[in-house]
């Protein structure tokens, strides 16, 4: 798969505008896996990555990651940008607070996702911005430098991503996270048509920020305890604040992973609000697919299945071929909630 905004970050090696020493330190913020990598073979390049299935590629591509890196002092700092407006601001000014003075900065971002933006806010931060377009999207750069570089805005857009209070302070969150600031609506349909009679324990694929394991528990006393699945760390380790209040009075455990891969289990019943979009590539009905797949592996004979999805998303074929019955709960909404069993015979 194509991944023009990493094409486009790595064209000012390319060109020559950008010219690092052998040996340069490196960090590649929100970094992805792409051929385009080739170009910094001679660099001493750490790649930060907090999304599972990124994380795996580029693990798998034999590059460093981590998480989140506590280093500074970078050469130069690349970022892929995320698409909301603080969350994205926040990662630009990281990427500042990571490189040393004299070092680059280099950002890149589809022209339909706020490239201009990109370079306005760069040239804000440090005084100036070059740029360069290909593949529909922009890459700008800067050097940082001291006497340039607006410490105040670098300062206050290092917290715009920051956990805080939602909602009236009954959840925490950030920017970035799916629906960080409110109740998704498909989400809230499926927790209303949980029944309370759910037991044993059980597993949220996705789990974001705690909303559908929270409704569980508040809502169906006989469950025993939940693994919360979810690809991005950090809202991981916000699901695990919002569910605080339920420790040790329920099993609770954060598994940080591409639940497209595989599940443990087996689990009595499991819960899904799949996501049906990566890196901005909306649409994307195998990842859809592949946490059916992943339920249906991991579910005990007999176990349930609650999903909720758009209503024009193709899973009806996939979940025939993986349980024995499959009954839709409700269509609301533009929103589609399913029920499917596992047989007991073990299909």
């Amino acid at each position: 798969m194509t991944d023009p905004a990493l094409d486009t970050l790595l064209l000012p090696f390319e060109t020559g505008d950008v010219d690092l020493a052998d040996g340069a330190r490196v960090l590649f913020l929100r970094a992805r896996a792409g051929r385009a990598l080739s170009a910094l073979g001679t660099l001493d390049l750490l790649c930060e990555q907090s999304f599972a299935p990124d994380r795996d590629a580029l693990l798998k591509a034999g590059l460093a990651v981590e998480a989140e890196t506590d280093a500074g002092g970078f050469d130069a700092v690349m970022v892929l940008p995320g698409r909301q407006r603080q969350e994205a601001r926040a990662q630009l000014a990281r990427a500042v607070s990571k490189t040393r003075p004299g070092g680059v900065v280099m950002a890149s971002a589809p022209n339909t996702e706020g490239a201009k933006t990109l370079e306005k806010d760069l040239r804000d931060l440090l005084g100036g911005a070059e740029k360069l377009t290909k593949n529909k999207c922009r890459v700008v750069w800067e050097t940082v430098r001291s006497d340039t570089l607006d410490e105040d805005l670098l300062a206050d857009w290092l917290a715009l991503d920051a956990p805080r209070p939602v909602l009236d302070g009954s959840w925490t969150s950030r920017p970035g996270i799916f629906a960080w600031d409110r109740i998704d609506p498909a989400s809230k349909l499926l927790a209303d048509l949980l029944p309370d009679t759910l037991k044993g324990k059980g597993a949220d694929l996705g789990a974001g920020f705690g909303f559908l394991s929270r409704a569980v528990f508040e809502k169906a006393p006989k469950v025993t305890g939940m693994d919360l699945y979810e690809a991005e760390k950090r809202a991981l380790e916000l699901a695990e604040q919002n569910l605080a209040s339920f420790k040790g009075k329920r099993a609770m455990t954060g598994i940080w992973s591409d639940v497209t891969r595989g599940i443990e289990g087996p689990y009595d019943f499991i819960v899904s609000n799949p996501p049906f979009h990566q890196a901005g590539r909306a649409d994307r009905a195998d990842v859809g697919q592949g946490f059916i797949r992943a339920a249906a592996g991991g579910l005990r004979p007999g176990g349930e299945f609650y999903m909720v999805a758009n209503r024009h998303l193709p899973y009806e074929q996939t979940l025939g071929a993986v349980f024995t019955t499959v009954t839709q709960l409700a269509d609301e909404g533009g929103y589609k909630v399913i029920k499917a069993v596992k047989a007991k015979g073990g299909r």
